[in-house]
């Protein structure tokens, strides 16, 4: 089972192993991860699920979508490496994937 590290603004750690095909908010949600909230259920609907991506990671991850595009631009900190996590589906080639959380999700 892949694992993923969520590191928060302040850099607390959370490790969690996540089932592949499974998508990176759902894997936070079900593991209590403190800053994604994903209050639309995953339907890429709002941004309390985003995440910075660095490379090389974001390559792996995949491209963002024009409507994931859209609704980051709502979210705080938009950057080049930034995600929705609901967007991002968790597979075997993404075990030890790191990701970072904006200041604004705590």
């Amino acid at each position: 089972m892949p694992k993923v590290t969520f590191i928060a603004h302040n850099g607390k750690q959370h490790a969690v192993e996540v089932p592949a095909g499974l998508s990176l908010m759902r894997a936070a949600i079900d593991n209590n991860v403190p800053g994604i909230d994903g209050d639309c259920g995953g339907q890429c609907a709002c941004a309390t699920c985003h995440v910075f991506v660095e490379a090389p990671w974001s390559a792996l991850t995949g491209p963002r979508t024009k409507h994931e595009d859209e609704m980051l631009n709502f979210a705080a900190e938009l950057r080049d490496s930034s995600r929705l996590a609901c967007q991002i589906t968790v597979t075997d080639a993404l075990d030890g994937l790191v990701v970072t959380m904006p200041e604004g999700q705590h």
